[in-house]
């Protein structure tokens, strides 16, 4: 399946701004080291990063496929579910469309987009140092030959070297706040940052310690320690909880970001909290100038009480049902020789969709 990111220019949106997650259509390329760095859809200073660490392309394009599919799958049962229409963008045949006002609009769906791609690159990057793919980064070397012998364990194994993932994330990601233009755009610019930061923190937060024991007869006299980064659906579910908690900031920057409620700003801002400026659209029902679909003909549970039930996903329009038919075979033997033989089971199922 191909992905293009399709961008839309909202009014308020700078330079920086609009470049800023183009990185995510190389998502839709196959094999993106063969086209060069020059022909990705990349901004200036990410193609000039490109051209000086060509072979770490193909980690790029993992990150972004990461995050576009954690951030599907977080959100398959929401009424945005990181997917936009088409209307008014070109997109080529066979491509699907994700990501477009949300880019810019500096609500909590642009928080989370944020975050979750920039953990996804850090992710992969530090995968691929682990796995020895590239030159300048391996194991985290900091670890070797340390532990402690009264407990009988020491470090060993390859540690992921997480902090340069999240180097080269903050290299590649995150655009100088000065080189920003007009008030609003600094405000936009400062909380991507800042959730750029949330999504590294994220990975670093849920790194974890594995273990290995030596001894006679499996006693476990030695332990050799390493550590690993969390799977990526977990480094999701954290980032969905900190969605879910997110912190809404005032539009105006002073000396830093602070919190819009007033009688709330003696409560510190902590580097893994998710931030938004302005509050999120009704997804409720389709907006072609937004690029929001609208949850019409979305498949719901009727009897949820959550995020994917009929009453939540439908708001309140109510859904039809209607009967699909499955057909497949079962209850296969093995008959000698040489072939399967099946019978042809049906069954039936109610769908639900909003109406």
């Amino acid at each position: 399946m191909h992905l293009i990111i399709c961008l839309r220019e909202a009014r308020f949106t700078g330079a920086s701004q609009k470049t800023s997650l183009w990185w995510l259509g190389i998502a839709s390329f196959g094999v993106p080291e063969k086209l060069g760095c020059a022909n990705l859809p990349l901004n200036s200073r990410q193609k000039e990063l490109c051209k000086r660490k060509p072979y770490l392309l193909p980690s790029i394009r993992e990150g972004a496929r990461l995050g576009i599919q954690e951030c599907r799958s977080q959100f398959r049962h929401e009424r945005w579910n990181c997917m936009i229409t088409a209307a008014s963008t070109t997109v080529p045949m066979g491509a699907s469309p994700l990501f477009g006002y949300e880019l810019s609009s500096g609500t909590k769906e642009t928080a989370f987009i944020y975050a979750v791609m920039a953990a996804g690159l850090v992710h992969s990057v530090t995968r691929s140092c682990s796995a020895g793919n590239m030159t300048e980064c391996s194991c985290d070397t900091t670890l070797q030959n340390g532990g402690s012998a009264s407990e009988g364990w020491h470090w060993g194994g390859c540690s992921d070297d997480v902090q340069y993932g999240m180097w080269f994330s903050r290299k590649f990601l995150d655009f100088p706040i000065k080189n920003a233009t007009g008030k609003e755009n600094k405000v936009l610019l400062a909380m991507n940052l800042h959730n750029n930061e949330a999504g590294r923190q994220a990975v670093a937060k849920l790194m974890s310690v594995d273990c290995r024991c030596h001894g006679v007869s499996g006693s476990c006299a030695v332990k050799t320690c390493w550590k690993t980064m969390s799977s990526f659906e977990k480094i999701g579910h954290l980032l969905k909880d900190k969605y879910e908690n997110s912190i809404q900031i005032s539009d105006k920057i002073k000396r830093k970001m602070r919190r819009r409620e007033k009688d709330q700003r003696k409560i510190p801002i902590h580097k893994d909290d998710l931030l938004y400026v302005n509050k999120s659209p009704n997804y409720c029902v389709e907006d072609k100038k937004l690029g929001i679909p609208g949850t019409q003909g979305r498949e719901c549970n009727r009897t949820s009480g959550g995020a994917d039930g009929c009453n939540l996903l439908c708001c309140g329009r109510g859904y039809n049902t209607h009967v699909v038919r499955h057909v497949e075979r079962c209850e296969c033997k093995f008959i000698w020789c040489c072939y399967v033989r099946c019978r042809r089971c049906e069954s039936m199922t109610d769908v639900h969709t909003c109406k």
